[in-house]
């Protein structure tokens, strides 16, 4: 019987898996139509009256990302106001959903890690993730490797989709 060689372990292919730099912070998110009338109607006396009341200090050394479910026309300074709130205890508040705020966080910390690790490797961009990794997470990971990696692919290594290979030298 021939003996069965991990070709893959053997390689020189550097994965790159953006679930390693998956944010730890609390993350919450505040949906605005909890203070509209029926969901849709912003009184703002009843609007600013609720946001008085409306227990903050929860959100202590949170990042909080401000969004509304329903189809309401909402006003801008109300996300403004929300955050005003929130800013006392709130590290960071965004407008837009957890996903959103996923990807502001990497967006942060992506442009600060030493991608010359990678330079002349051919690299994967793992794809498979049990954490939720936002889309804009692998595009600016794609466009941070490039400068750097021989080729970028994405995936898994058995099953590897090529996306970039630099010219030859």
């Amino acid at each position: 019987m021939e003996e069965i060689i991990n070709r893959v372990a053997n390689s020189a292919l550097e994965v790159f898996d953006l679930e390693d730099y998956y944010p730890t912070v609390t993350r919450s998110e505040i949906d605005i139509s909890q203070w509209l009338l029926e969901g849709f109607l912003l009184k703002e006396k009843d609007f600013r009256e609720h946001l008085k009341n409306y227990d903050w200090q929860q959100y202590q050394d949170q990042y909080v990302a401000v969004f509304c479910s329903t189809d309401a026309i909402v006003p801008a300074w109300a996300s403004i106001l929300v955050t005003l709130h929130l800013a006392p205890f709130a590290r960071k508040v965004i407008d837009g959903t957890i996903e959103d705020l996923d990807a502001v966080l990497y967006e942060e910390l992506l442009p600060h890690i030493d991608y010359s690790v990678y330079r002349d490797k051919p690299v994967i961009i793992k794809g498979c993730s049990r954490k939720p990794v936002p889309m804009r997470a692998y595009i600016l990971a794609a466009q941070k490797l490039q400068p750097f990696a021989k080729s970028i692919m994405y995936g898994e290594a058995c099953s590897a989709v090529p996306l970039y290979k630099a010219a030859k030298k």
